[in-house]
């Protein structure tokens, strides 16, 4: 009898209609997506002294569960994709309830930065406005090919480096050290040749929207080529960086985990070089997920490496 009840004061009230928007908007925010960004977390530690991990869990949970997913939301808010879009094939319709879920995430991220320090909450500030301009209608970065590569990958990248290791409490000489600067560079080159492959499949839906794309710009085999080129590029840095800080062994540990991405990248190409429909979100999402495992394991091995663990 109470189970009847229940069912009928849900479908009969404004219960089910009440809740839906909220669950689209939670789906929006992508909140398995992080795991693609989140080498740079651990390559991060692996190039720092932790004095603290609490304050690392900390920055990984600012990062990952709040910043992260409030950017991707905002930017769903604004794309209005019908399209699959990363991390999800069908995605449902933008509500206004996405909107006030980022800003409490965005707010929530800055609040607790500053347990970690007025610095690293400034930082955390600063990526949370430019990743709004990324988005934003009346700004609106992304539709700038080039302006919004160098924005992504510098601020998901060697920014980002950066503002953890000043949450780390990193003091500041070691920050800007040479083979630290270069290893820097090296997270924005990660990025910049992985960021374009994620637009492949997007070209249609980013044209009518008015956003050219770099990927658009280079095409489908200027994508691949390009990608190619800046990851030769990010690996002869990380070489210069772990040559200066004289731990080349490094690279045994790193350079076997890079196989299973560049083997699926060839597959990948000659299945495209048969039939260009083959750069489509299926295959695109296999690159990403194959990559940001590799790289995570990749950084992990690193990561225990560096603090004596392994």
């Amino acid at each position: 009898m109470r189970l009847f009840m229940f069912t009928v004061f849900c479908t009969s009230s404004n219960f089910l209609p009440t809740m839906h928007p909220w669950k689209d908007a939670i789906t929006l925010l992508r909140l398995p997506f992080f795991v693609f960004l989140m080498p740079i977390f651990w390559f991060t530690l692996s190039n720092s002294s932790v004095n603290s991990w609490p304050t690392a869990a900390l920055i990984f949970g600012i990062i990952h569960f709040l910043v992260y997913p409030a950017s991707n939301g905002y930017n769903s808010y604004y794309d209005r994709d019908e399209g699959s879009i990363g991390g999800l094939k069908h995605p449902p319709k933008v509500n206004q309830q996405l909107y006030y879920l980022v800003w409490l995430l965005d707010s929530s991220a800055v609040v607790l930065s500053l347990l970690v320090s007025p610095a690293f909450a400034a930082l955390i500030l600063g990526y949370i406005l430019v990743s709004k301009a990324y988005s934003y209608e009346g700004i609106r970065l992304k539709k700038y090919p080039i302006i919004s590569t160098i924005v992504v990958t510098f601020f998901q990248g060697a920014y980002t480096y950066i503002m953890i290791q000043v949450g780390l409490g990193m003091p500041a000489t070691a920050i800007v050290e040479v083979s630290n600067v270069l290893l820097a560079l090296f997270a924005s080159l990660f990025l910049a040749g992985s960021y374009p492959i994620t637009q492949i499949y997007q070209h249609e839906e980013d044209k009518a929207r008015g956003d050219i794309t770099l990927s658009i710009k280079l095409g489908i085999w200027g994508t691949f080529i390009f990608a190619a080129i800046v990851f030769l590029v990010a690996v002869m840095v990380l070489i210069l960086a772990y040559f200066l800080q004289g731990n080349l062994n490094r690279l045994q540990y790193f350079l076997p985990f890079t196989i299973p991405m560049l083997g699926f990248l060839v597959f990948w190409v000659q299945q495209v070089y048969k039939n260009v429909e083959a750069a489509n979100f299926d295959n695109t999402m296999w690159m990403n997920k194959l990559s940001s495992t590799s790289f995570n394991l990749a950084f992990m091995v690193l990561c225990l490496l560096q603090h004596n663990i392994l």
